[in-house]
């Protein structure tokens, strides 16, 4: 399976939209991707295209020093294959280049295998905001990486991505 990662654009909305619908119990408006693609100067969506097709989203606020995770998700048909993981490393490089220091995220407290997987990078729990999901009124945990200069080791020799961005940029 050829993996490209690259940066969103908005004829990748459909079909990013429609990975948030089949993932999340609150999915985004179609319109809130348009916005964070056409209009919001502190938003990098990203991609991850598995042969073709769009696998795995994510969309990173770059506010100053620091990148917060708004929401990440993989198609179900390719979950379980390190896309997810693998875009977020992308998407966490890319914020370190353009001068990230530090990540924050929000997860839901029952999602386990989400909060595994921040912690294998160094992400720590840092608090709890009490029924922060409307639907269930269930937690969220904030999560938080002090040193984005840290995945530097962690990518080394581990993963080889190829990167595309529009305009070659």
């Amino acid at each position: 399976m050829n993996i490209t990662f690259r940066r969103m654009t908005l004829e990748d909305v459909p079909a990013v939209h429609e990975i948030d619908v089949l993932s999340f119990s609150l999915p985004w408006p179609e319109r809130s991707f348009r916005f964070e693609i056409a209009e919001n100067l502190a938003s990098r969506g990203w991609v991850a295209e598995a042969d073709g097709r769009v696998a795995a989203m994510l969309v990173l606020l770059l506010i100053v020093d620091e990148a917060h995770i708004a929401t990440i998700a993989t198609h179900p048909d390719f979950r379980r294959q390190g896309i997810g993981e693998r875009l977020m490393i992308e998407a966490l490089a890319a914020a370190r280049t353009e001068g990230a220091r530090r990540a924050f995220l929000e997860v839901r407290a029952g999602n386990l295998g989400a909060q595994a997987l921040y912690h294998k990078y160094g992400f720590v729990v840092d608090g709890v905001r009490p029924h922060y999901y409307k639907d269930n009124n269930e937690d969220a945990v904030l999560m938080s990486l002090a040193g984005l200069e840290s995945l530097n080791a962690q990518l080394a020799g581990k993963m080889i991505v190829q990167s595309k961005t529009p305009g070659g940029t």
